[in-house]
């Protein structure tokens, strides 16, 4: 049987052992929590980048049909308006 002092030194031991242990499990879980909090952080920017770019889409697709509607308008006025080019000699 081990002398009162190796009794102490083992137990004194582990009791640090589980002290030091259940202080990494809880600071592990701290920062589990933070890393996690700010996943969502970035995932909720990331959420409003994406909306704004549809909104960008959609107002780029409304200015492509006015320039479209432009351009058509302009060729018909060219045509109406300019005189034809002369034709090419046979």
């Amino acid at each position: 049987m081990p002398d009162n002092n190796t009794r102490w030194i083992i137990g004194t031991t582990i009791t640090v052992a589980i002290a030091l242990s259940a202080q990494m499990a809880l600071m592990i879980s701290g920062l589990r929590d933070e890393t996690n909090r700010r996943f969502d952080q970035i995932d909720q920017r990331f959420n409003r980048i994406e909306q704004r770019l549809d909104g960008f889409d959609e107002r780029l697709r409304a200015v492509e049909i006015a320039f479209a509607k432009v351009d058509q308008r302009l060729l018909i006025l060219e045509r109406t308006l300019l005189p034809a080019p002369p034709s090419a000699p046979n």
